[in-house]
């Protein structure tokens, strides 16, 4: 009897073709050099350190035994990534720097958000938008619309109050008292006109909001200033810990979660944090 004619052979060798197929297409994850890995956690050890550090800390840091750490100290040493002391300690050294240096002037914060923001959109399912601090208070920039379509003011251009909205409290919580005020003074007394049709917040209103803002990191609206529609906002920051731009999530509030722990403030917060280390930002901060 040929191979043929053997009941189940031919289904065996279908099976063990799509077995063969399903692993010949699965992702791959690339090959590395684990000796580069693990300069690369030296080296953010070091980073992370604020300051000189000795042998054994930086070992006992790493979990690694001093003996197998030393050369790779070495090896850094010899390109200047990595310096003595004179009390024998290591830092970062200068080739680190202008790593660092290089880095920055090749980092732009619009340009990067902007590449990021439609993947943030279409995750979350809802309009984003990036605004700086102008002339005239927090300016769009830039806009990411979604399927959740809203029916706002909000186009690419315009403004938002500073008093009112969740972009303007993140302005107003980390930018400069001497830039913000003015504007806020204005708004808080009626003699800035309001793009709303609903009352102003009173002041004490405003200050525990904003107070709020610095303690949490982000900056929510619900169902103001427009009924309907909600959002949160967050800042990013660069190597200075300088506010560069607030990135903001609107939608309809029966649509946006706006819980602490809820997936749109904890997306958004991941978001800005991450292009906020990529600027340069402390991790400390």
């Amino acid at each position: 009897m040929s191979d043929n004619n053997i009941p189940g052979k031919n289904k065996t060798i279908r099976r063990d073709v799509l077995v063969s197929e399903k692993e010949a297409t699965r992702p791959r994850t690339p090959r590395g050099v684990q000796s580069i890995e693990t300069g690369g956690a030296i080296l953010r050890a070091l980073a992370r350190a604020g300051g000189p550090l000795k042998l054994r800390d930086l070992a006992e840091t790493l979990d690694m035994v001093a003996a197998q750490l030393h050369p790779y100290l070495v090896s850094f040493r010899n390109i200047n990534m990595v310096e003595q002391t004179e009390t024998g300690q290591y830092q970062l050294g200068p080739f680190a720097l202008h790593l660092g240096l290089t880095r920055l002037r090749n980092q732009n914060a619009y340009r990067e958000t902007i590449r990021r923001v439609p993947e943030l959109a279409e995750e979350l399912g809802l309009m984003v938008t990036i605004s700086v601090w102008g002339l005239h208070g927090p300016t769009i920039v830039y806009l990411q619309e979604s399927e959740a379509r809203i029916h706002s003011n909000v186009a690419v251009g315009g403004t938002f109050m500073v008093t009112m909205t969740a972009t303007g409290k993140a302005f107003a919580a980390y930018l400069p008292a001497k830039m913000t005020e003015p504007l806020v003074r204005a708004e808080l007394d009626g003699q800035a006109p309001s793009l709303y049709a609903i009352p102003g917040v009173s002041e004490e209103t405003f200050r525990s909001e904003v107070a709020m803002v610095q303690k949490q990191g982000y900056s929510v609206t619900r169902d103001a200033p427009i009924p309907g529609v909600s959002a949160v906002a967050a800042p990013v920051f660069d190597h200075t810990g300088t506010v560069q731009l607030v990135v903001t999530v609107i939608g309809p509030s029966n649509f946006i979660d706006l819980s602490e722990d809820g997936a749109c403030v904890a997306r958004l917060m991941a978001f800005t944090g991450a292009l906020s280390r990529d600027l340069g930002q402390s991790e400390d901060a």
